[in-house]
Parts: structure tokens; C-alpha cells; sequence
């Protein structure tokens, strides 16, 4: 038995699928809210019989691999060490040199790690650590190491593994040397020299890349060097400790969000475990996509200067948008997750407490900020009203006018009169409205009949005890369109098999109901065959008597009086 069918056969899909989604029962099938879009009735239903998913809102559709793939953003392979993890099951490894593109690439990449893990021991970056208040058991759970202030140390080491110049310099590791640069003395140079290196992993736990920061900071080097996108790296798309913390975010429903690599480093060794990094880069969708996947409520911790105040309205506005509960936590001046956690953990602890919802935040700010009543009022208006447009519910927004309006002295009806010229630009970056991955081949009534009558057949086939007839049912459907017509269908259908089942499965879960529904679709089918074909011989009517042709014209007329008589009786 290959590996993937032995943790399918351990791994149920309603165990995994309900770790991520609440699912409630629906017949022989379980229904919950889709986690691939935004929903407010449950479009999403799982077949613990077939063991697959599909969603008629968005079209998403597969098994545990497909579901781990889209929710975690992985590869087939990440998916696969994810779910081989989860299952209990060993992956057998492959010959490493008949491994694709993409998997020499992520090799490289863990060769560097355990490369730069071995160059940390003793080194001045171990002692810096070290001083920033890490354990060396959270050093080595992160897998923190060091690169060597030297050109290419790690390319030359890479080459003695057996790497090409081509997949350590597409795993971002190594940059080509300008032929005009003679001094470099070589093709290539290494990407990371001199600095700590935080290796940085995707979902699943494999490294995708690195952070490095300088030792010995001076103002020709960049305080922090990242890898560069690769096909296994997007910046956009990647939260630093995602893979450590998604857990503890799904069970304790909200997501700690910080800047930096020791800022979150510190905060899981100080036991808060459901906190993310931005890496210090800005926020985007994507990566609140991922967040909001696991809860929709989050806390932001950014540095108290004027450029973290700056990046948590810009990250809460987002935030806000996709319907999550923002709330910030205010740390001391001077101070960031990393340095107050090295004073004093409890302090951390109290201000995640302490943490307040962004618009009682934002408030606070510019009513302190303003001493004038009237241009305070103004601020207000300007910078806090816009926020409260983004909320999803209407009580929500009826709570904070009533906070707004106490806090700046006025009426709530003044409040209200300026929320509604607030006019609020999208920070959401545009994108298509998702497509269903099966649809009907017509929208006719016909078509819409003989795909709901099909999917019902297919249901009956495909269950060990029918509810219904479907021996019955299809001979009655070879009568009514013909089985040329019904092949047509299946194989048009084909791709889309378990929807249409899935379909006919929750909306008819009464025996009674289905027989009666099934007859009076058998009718409407029928009867509107025959008016089709009745349509055509009239039209044939019509030319033989205008082109006086009165015999075919008798003709014709007959068929049409009996076809008149089969559709009268239906």
C-alpha cells in the first residue's frame, strides 16, 4: 500500500476537515461554512462516505490532500508531510537525484540550515543570541544559525552535496558575480554573509528561506537581508512561526500579530504560543487570508513609535475588511514584544490583557493627541469614523457611535449624520468573484431538468441501499431523451460526478419526497420534449402549406394532433 492511500486509510476526512471548519450534521453528509470564501450560509458539505469535500458556493472540491493543499497554501508534498505527520505515517524518501526542480530547491534549503545550524555552536552570534535573552532550546527549535563574514562558504558546500550553480542560486542562496567585479575572484557569491541566520518555513515545517541579520550593524549593510521569491518562496504569502503557531491559533481562537523574528521568537518561549511574525515586512491580504482561516480574531503588537502606529491602522483597516475582530496591544514607549519580554514576561502577559479593540485604540490616540474640542471632534471624524464603516454588524457600529459620540461630547445623531458621508476606499485587492468548478452545460429548464434528474441517478447507483427506483430511473430516462442523449450527459458530467451527488444527496434526504419529486421531473421532462418536438412539426407545417404541398401538410398535421393528445394526458 502506497503512503498516500495507507494515511488515507488512517485519516478520516471529517476528523481532519472539522480540526479546521465546524461542521454540522446534513443527512448522511456534514455542512459547515466554506474556508476558502466568505459565507454567511453554509455552502460547504463533506462526504464522510466517499471522503471529500465540495463547496457549491465557490466550486472548491477534493480529499484530505486537495483540503490541506488549499487551506495551508502547501504543495502536494507539503500537504503530504503534514498529513503523513497527523497520521503517524513514515514517508519513505525518494533517490534525492530523481527529484524535481522544487524539491531540490526545498533540499538545498535544508542543507543550508542544518549548515548553518553546525556553524552556530561557539560562534559570536550564539552569544549574541544569547544576550537577547534566547534559551538554547528555543534557538534550536527555531533552528537558528550562523553564516561566516566569507564570500561563499555555503556555496562551496552546497557544490561538494551536489547542488548545481542553477538550484542554489534558485533557491536564493547564491547571486551571480558581475564579470566586470574581478575582485569577487568567482561566478557566485553567497546571498547571506556575516549574519544570524532565521530560517523561515512554510506551513508544513520545510524551509522555504531565510532571514539574515547583521552582527555588527554599519551603514553599508542592510540590518536584515531576506531571501529572494523563488518558486517555494513568496513574501506576500508567508507569516514567520506560521507553522508553529496555527495550531495554538485554532484552539485558543485568536492570533497574536508582531513584527519580528526575536519578537515572536520571544513571545513563543515566554508561552504564547499563537503568535505570528510579519518579518517586518507590510501585511498584506493574503497573509490576514490565512489568519482569518483559523480565527477571526486577532491581536496586534507592533512597535510603539510613529511607524508601528502607522502599520497597525494600515493592518487593521485590512483586517477589518475581511470581517475579523481587530483588537491592539500597547506596549510601553521605547519598547517592542522582544525587549519588554526580556525585562519583564509578566509585563507582555498584562499588556495582551490589556489589548483593546482598534477603534476604542485609534480613539484613545487622537483624543489625547488634541486638546481643542472642536478640532479633536474633527480628528475624530476624519481618521476614527472611516473604521467604524468597516464594520460587519450593525450593532457593532451602533456601539461605537454611542462610544464616539461620549467621548468627543456631541449627539449620536451628529455621529451618525458624519458616518454617513463617510465614504471608505478598499484596501481589498481586486479579484474575480470565485467560479464554481462545475455548471450546468445550459440553463435551460430542459438542461436544468436532465442535470437534476441525472445527478439523482448517479446518487442511486452509487449507494448500496437506493431510496429510489434506479434501475427504473434510468430506463425512464433512456424513454424520455434517449440513451444517446444520456450517454451525452454522463460524459459531459463526468468531471463533475460527486457534486452532482453530492447535490441530490442533501436535497433530498426524504424517501417520499425524492419518488414524488423524481415523477414530477420525469412529467416536466417529457411534456417538454413533446412541446419541442411539436414546435418543429408546426414549423413544418407552416412551409409545406405556404409551398401547397397538401399531402405532407395532412401528414404532419396528424403527428401533430397525436403529440397534442401525449401531452394533454402527462
Amino acid at each position: 500500500m502506497s503512503t498516500v492511500d495507507t494515511i488515507k486509510e488512517r485519516l478520516s476526512i471529517v476528523d481532519l476537515v472539522s480540526a479546521y471548519v465546524k461542521l454540522d450534521k446534513a443527512g448522511n453528509n456534514l455542512k459547515g461554512k466554506c474556508p476558502f470564501h466568505n459565507e454567511r450560509t453554509p455552502s460547504f458539505f463533506v462526504s464522510p462516505d466517499r471522503g471529500t469535500y465540495y463547496c457549491f458556493g465557490c466550486g472548491a472540491k477534493g480529499d484530505i490532500f486537495t483540503f490541506v493543499e488549499n487551506f495551508e497554501g502547501l504543495d502536494f508534498m507539503g500537504a503530504l508531510k503534514v498529513l503523513a505527520e497527523r497520521a503517524g505515517v513514515q514517508i519513505v524518501k525518494e533517490n534525492p537525484t530523481a527529484r524535481s526542480e522544487k524539491d531540490r530547491i526545498l533540499l538545498a534549503l535544508e542543507t543550508a540550515t542544518i549548515f548553518f545550524e553546525r556553524n552556530l555552536g561557539g560562534s559570536v552570534a550564539e552569544k549574541y543570541l544569547t544576550g537577547r535573552g534566547l534559551t538554547p532550546a528555543i534557538i534550536r527549535q527555531f533552528r537558528i544559525g550562523f553564516v561566516l563574514p566569507e564570500w561563499r562558504t555555503l556555496y562551496d558546500h552546497l557544490k561538494s552535496k551536489g547542488f548545481t550553480d542553477a538550484e542554489i542560486e534558485g533557491a536564493g542562496l547564491s547571486k551571480r558575480i558581475d564579470k566586470e567585479n574581478k575582485d569577487a575572484g568567482g561566478r557566485y557569491y553567497d546571498t547571506f554573509r556575516g549574519r544570524v541566520m532565521f530560517p523561515l518555513s512554510d506551513s508544513s515545517g520545510r524551509v522555504i528561506g531565510f532571514s539574515g541579520r547583521v552582527l555588527v550593524e554599519d551603514e553599508k549593510s542592510p540590518k536584515y537581508v531576506n531571501s529572494p521569491e523563488t518558486i517555494v518562496f513568496s513574501k506576500s504569502h508567508f507569516l514567520f512561526g506560521y507553522d508553529k503557531a496555527k495550531y495554538q491559533i485554532r484552539q485558543q481562537d485568536y492570533s497574536i500579530l508582531v513584527e519580528g523574528q526575536m519578537d515572536l521568537i520571544m513571545s513563543h518561549q515566554a508561552g504564547f504560543l499563537n503568535t505570528v511574525a510579519s518579518s517586518g515586512t507590510a501585511l498584506t491580504f493574503d497573509q490576514l487570508k490565512m489568519l482569518n482561516r483559523l480565527s477571526q480574531r486577532i491581536m496586534m503588537a507592533f512597535d510603539a513609535d510613529g511607524a508601528g502606529f502607522k502599520a497597525t491602522v494600515r493592518s487593521a483597516k485590512m483586517a477589518l475588511e475581511l470581517g475579523m475582530d481587530v483588537k491592539v496591544v500597547s506596549l510601553p514607549k521605547g519598547e517592542d514584544p522582544a525587549s519588554l519580554i526580556l525585562k519583564d514576561k509578566e509585563a507582555w502577559r498584562t499588556a495582551i490583557r490589556s489589548s483593546k479593540h482598534i477603534i476604542d485604540f485609534y480613539l484613545e490616540r487622537v483624543c489625547g493627541e488634541e486638546v481643542d474640542a472642536r478640532k479633536r471632534a474633527k480628528k475624530v471624524a476624519e481618521l476614527v469614523l472611516p473604521f467604524v464603516t468597516l464594520l460587519k454588524s450593525d450593532i457593532e457600529k451602533a456601539h461605537f457611535v454611542s462610544v464616539i459620540a461620549k467621548a468627543i461630547g456631541v449627539h449620536e445623531e451628529a455621529v451618525r449624520g458624519d458616518l454617513a458621508k463617510v465614504k471608505t476606499e478598499s484596501t481589498a485587492e481586486s479579484a474575480p468573484a470565485p467560479t464554481p468548478q462545475a455548471r450546468e452545460i445550459d440553463l435551460s429548464k430542459r438542461n436544468y431538468i436532465e442535470r437534476r434528474l441525472l445527478g439523482i441517478l448517479l446518487w442511486q447507483e452509487s449507494i448500496p441501499k437506493e431510496t429510489t427506483d434506479r434501475v427504473a430511473l434510468r430506463k425512464k430516462l433512456e424513454d424520455i431523451i434517449g440513451k444517446k442523449r444520456l450517454t451525452e450527459l454522463e460524459d459531459v458530467f463526468l468531471p463533475s460526478k460527486n457534486e452532482l451527488i453530492f447535490e441530490a444527496e442533501i436535497t433530498y434526504t426524504k424517501p417520499d419526497v425524492l419518488k414524488k419529486t423524481v415523477a414530477e421531473m420525469e412529467k416536466t421532462l417529457e411534456k417538454d420534449i413533446l412541446k419541442e418536438q411539436l414546435e418543429g412539426l408546426m414549423r413544418k407545417l407552416y412551409e409545406f402549406e405556404r409551398e401547397k404541398k397538401p399531402d405532407e401538410a395532412k401528414e404532419i398535421l396528424k403527428q401533430c394532433q397525436i403529440l397534442s393528445n401525449k401531452i394533454a394526458t402527462l
